[in-house]
């Protein structure tokens, strides 16, 4: 059982990261907007998971997933195969509800935030097992 105390420091810290990764995303969309995408969606909720960012650029529809680390090292490491998988199972499913990307080039996409640098946007970083 945790003390008043500590359960307020956990919220706080939760409420934190929350908005760390937060001001990530939107950080990772206006530099994606800057490369010529439209962002279609923030924060897409599925039964199968959450895609941090949804973009068309032509007739490539990315779907996204934002990482904010100390080090570029550090991010790449954070994006698992698990979170793949979820991104690639949520990505089929909404395309299956926006039928008009059905034929568009798709790509599972990863944009790293690094304090201090420009995003790194690492096309097909996300590649399921």
């Amino acid at each position: 059982m945790r003390r008043d105390g500590n359960n307020r420091d956990w919220r706080e810290r939760r409420q934190k990261r929350e908005l760390s990764g937060r001001v990530a995303e939107l950080i990772a969309a206006v530099y994606l907007l800057t490369k010529g995408y439209r962002i279609l969606a923030r924060r897409h909720k599925s039964r199968l998971g959450e895609i941090d960012l949804i973009a068309v650029r032509g007739r490539r529809l990315a779907f996204v997933e934002v990482k904010r680390r100390a080090t570029l090292d550090e991010a790449r490491a954070a994006v698992t195969d698990a979170q793949a998988r979820r991104v690639a199972q949520a990505a089929e499913r909404w395309v299956w509800r926006n039928l008009r990307y059905r034929d568009y080039e798709i790509g599972l996409d990863a944009v790293l935030i690094v304090p201090g640098r420009l995003p790194h946007h690492a096309r097909h970083a996300l590649q399921p097992i």
